[in-house]
Order: structure tokens, then sequence, then C-alpha cells
């Protein structure tokens, strides 16, 4: 099977030459790509937003999702390479900042790449352990924990059958999440962007602050009103800042990108 085969599954849409910037983003645990649906128009014509698509939802729903952080992030990462050959960046959402944390130390590593910056938005800090795991916990008790973080519609929890097609997912995803442990390495020489929403109790203001230390090139936070999901619930705030950081990412890196 050709890169470009296999990147058809991981990416929504594919990369254009007419790029000037990538933007690729990771979703938080049971989410599928389909959640940066739209982001694509709001952005300068000339910088392509590419959502990530796991293994084992939405349209990939009949492949097993992974459940190791390492294992996805090698195969993340041989897919994603063909695609650095323009500046880029890279957004997550709680598990997705993890993801594309550790996505963005891969690609140095191996290639010596880095994105012109890392965004990160309702994720702790990865030096934060998971305060309380719920990956292991017996299936009822597993679904009335997904309750605290009010992602996953009160529909689904209460369909047996519903919850039969997405357990397997959601088990994999809080696996690998939850049980990811943070491997000291240099700092990014890349700055840092951090999301924190004004409600979230899943990703503090301190625990999002921390993320200062795994950078050499910048930090900043914001402040978005809403819970853990204000990435859907306060899109439009958080797209419109998002913006204007990659706008001034590029300008910094270079004036005529």
């Amino acid at each position: 099977m050709s890169m470009d085969t296999i990147a058809k599954s991981w990416l929504l849409t594919q990369p254009q030459a007419k790029d000037s910037v990538r933007l690729f983003c990771f979703p938080y645990a049971g989410g599928g790509g389909s959640i940066y649906r739209g982001w694509a128009q709001a952005f300068p014509s000339d910088i392509g937003v590419y959502p990530v698509q796991l293994p084992g939802r939405e349209n990939r729903i009949a492949e097993q999702a992974y459940s190791d952080m390492g294992t996805l992030v090698e195969e993340l990462a041989q897919v994603i390479y063909p695609y650095l050959n323009r500046p880029f960046l890279f957004f997550g959402h709680s598990m997705g900042s993890r993801i594309a944390f550790e996505l963005a130390r891969t690609v140095r590593s191996k290639w010596g790449r880095l994105p012109l910056g890392l965004i990160v938005s309702g994720g702790r800090a990865p030096h934060f352990p998971e305060p309380k795991p719920i990956y292991h916990l017996p299936d009822d008790d597993f679904v009335e924990a997904l309750r605290r973080f009010s992602g996953t519609p009160e529909a689904i929890l209460q369909s047996k059958e519903l919850m039969e097609l997405f357990m397997p997912l959601l088990r994999a995803d809080f696996t690998l999440d939850e049980t990811y442990v943070y491997a000291e390495e240099p700092p990014l020489d890349c700055p840092i962007a951090a999301y924190c929403g004004t409600e979230d109790r899943e990703a503090t203001q301190e625990e999002m602050e921390a993320w200062a230390r795994h950078t050499s090139a910048g930090f900043t936070l914001e402040m978005v009103n809403g819970g853990h999901f204000f990435l859907t619930t306060n899109k439009q705030v958080l797209l419109q800042s998002v913006i204007k950081m990659l706008g001034q990412y590029r300008s910094a890196n270079n004036p005529l990108v």
C-alpha cells in the first residue's frame, strides 16, 4: 500500500501543494477528526488544516484503536512525515494535546524537524499523570465515570447497543491517555500556546501553565470561557485566537511566508 493511500485514511483531507503552512489537528479521547469540521474555512486559503483521523472511530470504526501512545506516535510520524515539507503546526485537545506533544518530539528526534508552534488545548502538561484514571474500571463504573467529562452524549451512555459499539474505542483511548508516561527530554525549541477552559476541572489553569517548562521558545496561556469541551462550546473564540497565534508564529519564523 502506498503512503498516499495510507495517508488518505489518517487525514480527512489531503495536503495541497498550495499550502504555505499546514496545521494538523488531533482529537480528544473518543472523538474523531470531524470535531475540526469547518476549521479550514475559517483560516486564510494558503493555510491547510488537516484533521487527523485515528483508527477505531467514524470512517475507521472497523479498525482497532491504539491503546499505547508510543506505538501510535511511531505510526503517525511515518504517515505525516511526507507532509512536513512545509512549515507546520500541531494542535491537540485533551488526549490530542499529548499526542501532538509526543509527535513533535518524535519528528524532532527522527528528522530534526520542529513545528512553527505547538498548540495545546484542555490537556494538562504531560509530566502530570492522570490523577483519577478510569480505563481499568468495570463497564458500569467506566460508563458512570465518563459522565464527568460531559463529552459522550447521555443518549449513547444509556444505550446498551451504542455502548457496545463505542466501548472498544473509549477503552482504548482512555488506556492510551491514562497509561501514558512522560519521559524527560530537552524542551522543544518552538513556542507553545495553551488554551484552558475557565470551568475545566480536567485541566486546570495551574496544570495548563505547567506546559511552559516544555518549551525554550516562548509560552502563552489563554483562558476560554467554558468547561472541558470549550473546543466545541466556544469554538469561534478559540478559532479566532488560534488564527491570530498562527499568524504570529509564521511571521516570527519568516516574514515572507
